[in-house]
């Protein structure tokens, strides 16, 4: 069960970040601004972002055996639309909002992982699940390759083809747990209950900073070697892979750590060593080896407090809120990747420099693990086991 949910959350993830590699190329077909890039790549993050609220409360409700199947599923149709019709900016906006369907996938495989592993395993076993986050790495991997290989819409078409065979498979293979918490009352009811929650809020905001800045990274990153460093789009497609898959790799390790340790202790040392890295990166090192240090560094980071945050969510929500839960701090996640892309972007074409917006994230880890040493750490004790 656990190897399908993750197939199924990374074939989905893959689609998802079809049209970042494909960034630079699209500014130079559509004949974009910096801000009209980063946009494109932004909008499928931001719906996949919020769908995660309702698909999340409804996973709670129906199980993912229903769900993944039927996401998968229609993700195929924004997945040929931009592959095939979309031939300007607003077009490619309006598929790009379609494609963000494969991004709640997410708040589906959480709750579904999270009731098939006792407590005490559930941080390594959601890390793993979050493996599926190199579904991004593939894209990053294949999707230019393709394209230039055999033509533009034949990436667009391998993927669509594989999402259509793994809801084939879900549909006869997945299954929940028989005895998994199942909650009454409709899904907006209990997000709402989710909402109101302190811990969903606390949470959420972990989650933006360490997801958010594996999102902003895996999205945007592209764009960013080839304009500061003036690297080929294959050469930065590539690049941008390792980075995303140090990070998928660190995401199980988190969770490890956090069985073995404590979540709080692991968040701790992921924002200072991001806030630490950040600043490092604002000086615009020479990309061999320094700059490709700090950016490898903080893909470990964000992918260690990936997976430490969700093993706090095991901890500290109760199994039958865990989907509605986790809607929201995935939303926050994704979120959290959203607005870096376009701040970036814009402080780009306003100053010349990436230098402050680097500044800002390094400001804003580090204000993160002040906040998870003190707040997040009492309520921490307070809900679970000591940290």
């Amino acid at each position: 069960m656990l190897a399908l949910a993750a197939a199924g959350f990374m074939l989905c993830f893959w689609a998802w970040a079809l049209l970042a590699p494909l960034g630079p190329t699209l500014r130079e077909d559509l004949d974009l601004t910096s801000f009209q890039q980063s946009l494109v790549v932004a909008v499928p993050v931001i719906v996949g972002s919020l769908g995660r609220i309702p698909v999340g409360a409804l996973t709670d409700r129906v199980g993912a055996r229903r769900m993944f199947p039927v996401v998968a599923g229609l993700t195929i149709l924004p997945v040929l639309y931009l592959g095939h019709v979309a031939d300007s900016l607003p077009t490619v906006l309006v598929g790009g909002f379609f494609l963000g369907l494969g991004g709640t996938t997410f708040a589906i495989g959480v709750p579904f992982v999270n009731a098939w592993y006792p407590p005490e395993r559930r941080g390594l076993a959601l890390g793993i699940f979050g493996i599926g986050t190199g579904g991004t790495a593939l894209s990053s991997f294949t999707t230019v390759q393709l394209a230039d290989a055999v033509g533009y819409t034949f990436p667009f078409d391998v993927v669509a083809g594989l999402l259509a065979g793994y809801a084939l498979v879900a549909r006869f293979l997945l299954r929940d747990r028989s005895d998994r918490a199942v909650p009454s009352g409709s899904w907006l009811a209990r997000t709402t209950a989710a909402l109101r929650m302190p811990v969903t809020v606390r949470l959420a905001l972990l989650y933006a900073v360490a997801f958010g800045g594996f999102v902003a990274f895996s999205v945007y990153l592209p764009t960013y070697l080839t304009t500061a460093y003036g690297l080929g789009r294959s050469d930065a497609a590539l690049r941008t892979a390792g980075f995303v898959v140090l990070a998928v790799a660190m995401r199980p390790v988190g969770g490890w750590l956090s069985d073995r340790l404590h979540p709080v202790p692991v968040l701790i040392a992921a924002y200072v060593a991001l806030a630490a890295l950040a600043l490092l990166a604002s000086f615009e090192l020479p990309l061999v080896p320094l700059g490709t240090l700090a950016f490898l560094g903080m893909a470990a980071a964000v992918g260690a407090g990936s997976g430490a945050v969700f093993a706090l969510v095991a901890r500290l929500v109760p199994p039958e809120r865990v989907g509605s839960v986790t809607g929201v701090v995935g939303a926050a996640g994704g979120l959290g990747g959203f607005f870096p892309p376009l701040i970036m972007g814009a402080v780009y074409g306003v100053t010349d420099d990436y230098t402050w917006g680097y500044a800002l994230l390094a400001v804003t880890a580090g204000v993160t693990a002040a906040f998870t040493a003190t707040t997040v750490r009492h309520e921490a004790r307070q809900g679970s086991r000591p940290a």
